[in-house]
């Protein structure tokens, strides 16, 4: 099965978002399908806040790192192609496929969360999808509601002009409730990824499934997960409190190895 066989709209796979090789061999070990960079969570560990402190080939480079340690497909979360310009869409995912990556996606904000106008984001995703691979798969994100910059009226219209563009994912990161979700998988159509932070993580794969989406991703909430452990554990630890458990460094171990190629 292909990876963009893998999205089926009514039977989603789980989508692990690493932002190491650690991670990314511990989840697939555990079971993970495939693996999707995070922007934030490799932004952490390189000391900077998301939001395009790092730039394309960095990230690029990131993505390529995780793909020749894993023996399943990952794609890379590349913001908004570096640049404002069709032709900077482009060369992103040029240069993600170039660098053996399985797909990416391409936000329609910049790095502050202002969005790009909706025929200029549209053009953006053309020109990403006139030099796609065949096999590459890239998934085409409307921003705008998660950062308050447009409701889900607009992200619906973008999404189904993009998916018109040839985009081959449609993503819109927390939309609001599961209706919300709901109404834009069926208004969309295709293979939409849900994000499973805010309401939507109540919800059960079950739940996604009945929905309709083809594929569920996690961000950058097990990497901020981590950094909850840092913060209550780690900060316990430096006002004496030594008690805080973690795993063994066998199991460590054992996934590590479970999860190298």
């Amino acid at each position: 099965m292909t990876f963009l066989e893998m999205h089926r709209p009514g039977a989603p796979f789980v989508l692990a978002n690493a932002w190491d090789i650690g991670s990314a061999r511990m989840l697939t070990a555990m079971g993970a399908q495939a693996i999707a960079t995070t922007s934030a969570g490799f932004a952490f560990t390189r000391g900077v806040g998301d939001g395009g402190k790092v730039g394309r080939d960095e990230a690029v480079a990131h993505g390529a790192e995780l793909a020749r340690a894993v023996n399943v497909p990952v794609l890379a979360d590349l913001e908004d192609g570096y640049g404002p310009e069709p032709a900077d869409a482009a060369e992103t995912v040029a240069a993600a496929a170039r660098a053996g990556l399985a797909g990416c996606s391409i936000e329609d904000v910049d790095g502050t969360g202002a969005p790009y106008g909706r025929v200029a984001s549209v053009a953006r995703i053309e020109a990403a999808v006139a030099v796609r691979p065949e096999g590459f798969v890239l998934c085409a994100r409307a921003d705008g509601v998660m950062h308050g910059a447009y409701d889900l009226d607009e992200a619906i219209a973008r999404l189904q002009a993009m998916r018109e563009a040839g985009a081959d994912v449609l993503y819109a990161p927390v939309p609001g409730s599961a209706d919300d979700l709901a109404r834009l998988v069926r208004e969309v159509g295709g293979r939409v990824n849900a994000l499973a932070v805010g309401p939507l993580a109540q919800l059960s794969l079950a739940d996604f499934a009945e929905i309709g989406v083809a594929r569920v991703s996690l961000g950058s909430a097990l990497s901020r997960v981590t950094h909850r452990a840092i913060l209550e554990a780690g900060g316990a630890m430096l006002a004496g409190d030594f008690t805080a458990k973690g795993a063994s460094g066998a199991e460590i171990d054992a996934l590590l190895a479970k999860g190298t190629p």
